[in-house]
C-alpha cells in the first residue's frame, strides 16, 4: 500500500491519505524575485532601538533552532524502497488456453524511516513495508543496504526493519507526552521522490483518531489504535515512516497520514507518538508482535449528562461503560459508571488519552487508578492483562446508543420466546428495546436489541416498570441506564432524553 490510499471523511470531500511513496510528481515552478539594490545597500538606521534589535534577533534565533533540529535529526533519516508483487489478469490468446493463470508483476513504492538503534534497527510505517518481497534502505551518506522486515503491527501502523550495519547514527527519541499544542516541530523524510526534505510547523492537536487504520483488511477494525499528533508541517506521499522532531532534534512522532482533498499536503498531517511507536517497536524486536496491555473495560469521554448524573466537578476523565467478565478491570473492582480521572497520578482528560496512556504499559504491570464513584474519589489498583490477536480493543464506544418509552426516547416490549429469537437473546425475561426515536437524546446511545436492566437505579423487569421509571424522570433531567447486549455484555448509558 505504498501508493496514496484515500478515504472520505466528510461529505465535503476531505480524505485521509496514508502518505507512502507517490506514483507521480506534479511539476512545480518556483520563482525568485530579484533583490532590490536600493534595499540591499541601504544602511541600517543610525538610531536603532533595542526593541528593534530584539525583533531582528528573534527570527535569527528561531532559524538557528530549526537548523539545529534538522541537522541533529537528518543524519538518522533513511529512504525506504520497497518491491511487492501484484497479480494481474493475463490477456486471453485468440486460439490458446482461455484459462490462463494470473500473472505476477512487480510493483514499487517508497517511504521514509528513522534509525533508532545504532545496530541497524529502523522505525517506519506498516503500510510502507506491508507485503514487501524486497526492501532496500539508503542512508544519508549514500550507503545502500538490503533490509529485513523484523516485524510490523497494522493496529498502530508501526513496523521495524533492520540492516546489517553497526555504529549507525541513531536518532535521539523524545517524549511526545511533553509536547503541547503550539510547540514548533520539523517533519523529515523523502516526500514525492524529491530527496531528503525538512518542513516546519507546529503541533496542532494531540490524541487525534481518524479511523484510517480501520481500513486495513488485515486486522479487526476494532483492534486499531489511533492517538495521532496533528501538525501543519508539510507531509506528503513519501514522508511515511519519517520522523517528526522537536527543536532539539528529538523524535516525537512517526509521520503516517494526511487529511486532504487531493492526496497531497493541505495543512493537516498526522504522526504516531514516539512513546507508542517505541513501545511497539521494542515488542516487535523481542516478541515478533505488539503485546498490547488490556484493562478489560470499555471507556468513553464524559458528556454533560454524565457530569450531572455522577455529580462530577468537571468533564475531565473516562467513564467505564463496559466491564469484561473476569477481566483485569473486574478483578480490580471497577464497575459500570466509574469515572477514571488519573492513571499513576497523571490526569486523564478523556477516553482517548486514557487509551493512549495505557498502550505504552507492559502486560502484567500494576497501575494505580483514581476514580469517582457515587460522587466520591477512591483509589483502584489493577494488573494489566494482554490482548489476544482476535480480541476487540478497549476504546471509545462509537456504536449507537438508543431508546424510547414516551419521554425516554425509545419503544420497548417484554421479552417473549419469539422476541428473544428475533434479537438473538438468551433470556426470555425483562424488556428489550425495539425502536428508537431518531430525534431524541437517546438516539446516539441505544439500539434495538438491547435489554434494559435498570433506569436511574430501579430494576426493570417489565414494560410497566419501564413506564414507571419514565414517569419519575423530571423534564430536562439526565437519565442513567444499565443495558445488556445480546452477548451478555453490560453497559451503562447516560443521556438527556430531550435534545
Amino acid at each position: 500500500m505504498r501508493t496514496s490510499i484515500r478515504t472520505a471523511l466528510t461529505a465535503g470531500g476531505i480524505a485521509v491519505a496514508i502518505v507512502a511513496g507517490a506514483t507521480g510528481l506534479e511539476t512545480i515552478r518556483q520563482g525568485h524575485a530579484a533583490e532590490s539594490p536600493s534595499l540591499a545597500s541601504a544602511p541600517a538606521p543610525a538610531l536603532a532601538t533595542q526593541q528593534t534589535q530584539e525583533a531582528v534577533a528573534g527570527p535569527e534565533t528561531l532559524s538557528r533552532a530549526f537548523r539545529k533540529a534538522s541537522r541533529e535529526a537528518m543524519a538518522s533519516v533513511v529512504f525506504v524502497q520497497v518491491e511487492t508483487e501484484r497479480r494481474v489478469a493475463s490477456l486471453p490468446l485468440p486460439f490458446g488456453n482461455q484459462n490462463q493463470q494470473p500473472q505476477v508483476v512487480p510493483q514499487y513504492g517508497s517511504g521514509s524511516g528513522v534509525i533508532f538503534r545504532e545496530d541497524g534497527f529502523i522505525l517506519t510505517n506498516n503500510h510502507v513495508v506491508e507485503g514487501a518481497t524486497n526492501v532496500r534502505v539508503t542512508l544519508q551518506d549514500g550507503r545502500e543496504f538490503s533490509a529485513e522486515v523484523v516485524g510490523r503491527d497494522p493496529r498502530t501502523d508501526i513496523a521495524v526493519v533492520r540492516v546489517e550495519a553497526a555504529d549507525l547514527p541513531a536518532a535521539t527519541l523524545g517524549n511526545a507526552d511533553l509536547m503541547q499544542v503550539g510547540d514548533w516541530v520539523v517533519a523529515l523524510g523523502y516526500p514525492l521522490s524529491l530527496g531528503s526534505t525538512a518542513t516546519a510547523g507546529i503541533v496542532s492537536a494531540k490524541g487525534r483518531s481518524l479511523g484510517i487504520l480501520r481500513q486495513n483488511g488485515e486486522v479487526d477494525p476494532e483492534m486499531t489504535l489511533e492517538a495521532f499528533l496533528q501538525t501543519d508541517a508539510a507531509i506528503n506521499p513519501g514522508n511515511s515512516g519519517g520522523p517528526l522532531v522537536d527543536l532539539e532534534g528529538r523524535v516525537i512522532g512517526i509521520n503516517t497520514a494526511i487529511a486532504s482533498r487531493t492526496g497531497y499536503y493541505q495543512g493537516y498531517g498526522f504522526a504516531v507518538p514516539v512513546n507508542l511507536a517505541k513501545r511497539v517497536a521494542d515488542d516487535l524486536i523481542e516478541h515478533g508482535e505488539y503485546r498490547r496491555p488490556r484493562l478489560g473495560v470499555g471507556v468513553q469521554s464524559l458528556s454533560q449528562a454524565d457530569v450531572e448524573v455522577y455529580k462530577l466537578p468537571s468533564n475531565k476523565g473516562a467513564e467505564v461503560i463496559q466491564v469484561e467478565a473476569g477481566g483485569p478491570g473486574e478483578k480490580a473492582g471497577l464497575e459500570l459508571g466509574d469515572v477514571i480521572v488519573t492513571l499513576d497520578e497523571k490526569p486523564v482528560e478523556d477516553s482517548n488519552q486514557l487509551i493512549e496512556m495505557l498502550a505504552v504499559y507492559q502486560p502484567g504491570q500494576k497501575i494505580d487508578l483514581e476514580i469517582y464513584r457515587e460522587g466520591r474519589k477512591r483509589p483502584v489498583e489493577a494488573t494489566l492483562g494482554v490482548f489476544d490477536s482476535g480480541r476487540r480493543v478497549d476504546q471509545v464506544a462509537s456504536a449507537p446508543r438508543e431508546e424510547r418509552v414516551g419521554k425516554l426516547g425509545f419503544a420497548a416490549t417484554n421479552i417473549t420466546d419469539r422476541i428473544a429469537q428475533r434479537f438473538g437473546l438468551e433470556t426470555t425475561n425483562g424488556v428489550v428495546v425495539t425502536e428508537v426515536n431518531p430525534r431524541s437524546g437517546a438516539a446516539p446511545y441505544l439500539s434495538p436489541g438491547l435489554v434494559v436492566e435498570r433506569v436511574n437505579g430501579a430494576r426493570i423487569n417489565s414494560v410497566e416498570d419501564l413506564e414507571a421509571a419514565s414517569n419519575s424522570v423530571r423534564d430536562g433531567a439526565a437519565v442513567s441506564m444499565v443495558v445488556r447486549y445480546p452477548d451478555g455484555t453490560q453497559r451503562i448509558v447516560n443521556y438527556r432524553p430531550s435534545n
